[in-house]
């Protein structure tokens, strides 16, 4: 069973944006017909174990929704979920006892925290890219200038380390910063020596 929404509504989630229901509560369709709206995601139904473990084997899902009484009756079965959801948002929730409105607000809150978490992911790795790629300009630049300062150095290497070390300063300046703010302070690379 499944209900599905417009994907373009939502550009947050993407186009890959979906959920997995498990639960073997009766009207559940109406409910997650109204998620699917609201949030603009697929969601897909799973009444048991079993149906659920068949889903995530065949896609990946943005977050899992386990019903809290099969969780609590299967233990076991709910561990097996959870591993093998891959990289979806796990979220136990009580469909006997809250409404839709709360089912919302639980996965919106989910999806807007894997959102951030991801953000920043991202922003680490490209910081520390940054990081890398600075180092490595500079222990070239560094290298190249050392070498030119040697005594009897064939002319056609002098070019060459000449062109190494423009080369080397063009990107150095390229990763400097053009605007920071007030309470930033930066220490430039290495300054060229011309």
């Amino acid at each position: 069973m499944s209900a599905q929404a417009n994907r373009t509504g939502n550009p947050r989630l993407g186009a890959q944006a979906s959920a997995l229901i498990i639960t073997g509560i009766e009207g559940i369709e109406a409910r997650a017909a109204e998620l699917a709206s609201r949030l603009k995601l697929t969601v897909e139904i799973a009444s048991s174990r079993a149906a659920a473990l068949r889903l995530l084997a065949r896609r990946s899902y943005a977050i899992v929704i386990l019903d809290q009484i099969l969780a609590e009756s299967d233990a076991e079965g709910a561990e097996l979920i959870w591993k093998n959801s891959d990289v979806a948002i796990p979220l136990q929730f009580n469909f006997a006892l809250a409404g839709s409105s709360r089912l919302e607000r639980e996965v919106n809150g989910a999806l807007t925290r894997r959102e951030r978490e991801q953000q920043l992911a991202v922003a680490a790795a490209a910081a520390a890219l940054d990081d890398e790629l600075k180092n490595a300009i500079t222990g070239l630049l560094l290298e190249s200038q050392l070498a030119l300062a040697e005594d009897n150095i064939p002319p056609r290497v002098v070019t060459r380390l000449r062109t190494l070390c423009e080369i080397a300063d063009r990107l150095r300046q390229r990763f400097q910063p053009t605007k920071l703010p007030r309470s930033t302070t930066s220490v430039p690379l290495l300054a060229s020596q011309k």
